[in-house]
């Protein structure tokens, strides 16, 4: 069993930064990828970043401003988030992978795929 914990969120004004941090506990080594979606009431959950390894994949919105990375050693990812705009309020979520898929941008779109999800941090950006 994998277990996530996210940290970091809270509110910020437009074109201020955040950064996400989502501890990983239990069997890490079952992980091959590891995810940030974001939900806002009403709409799906959407992607953001995944990351394995070296290789990272954004949804276009953020790209050049979110960056995703992960420190293997404190079984920690990261989501440092720039040039906040308020469309990027929601509720942001950690979530790890451990089955055996091709990696590829199409994980943002499939939420499913992904079985270890944490609770969710929240972030507010006002304008």
């Amino acid at each position: 069993q994998v277990q996530l914990v996210e940290f970091g969120g809270g509110s910020v004004q437009a074109g201020g930064s955040l950064r996400l941090a989502c501890a990983v506990s239990g069997y890490t080594d079952s992980i091959n990828a590891m995810a940030w979606f974001r939900q806002v009431p009403g709409k799906e959950r959407e992607g953001v970043a995944v990351i394995h390894g070296i290789q990272a994949y954004y949804i276009d919105p953020v790209k050049g401003r979110f960056t995703i990375s992960q420190d293997n050693a404190k079984n920690t990812v990261y989501l440092q988030m720039n040039s906040l705009e308020p469309e990027d309020t929601g509720t942001y979520y950690c979530a790890a992978k451990s089955s055996f898929d091709w990696f590829g941008p199409w994980l943002l779109t499939r939420p499913g795929v992904f079985a270890y999800w944490g609770q969710g941090t929240h972030i507010t950006v006002s304008s």
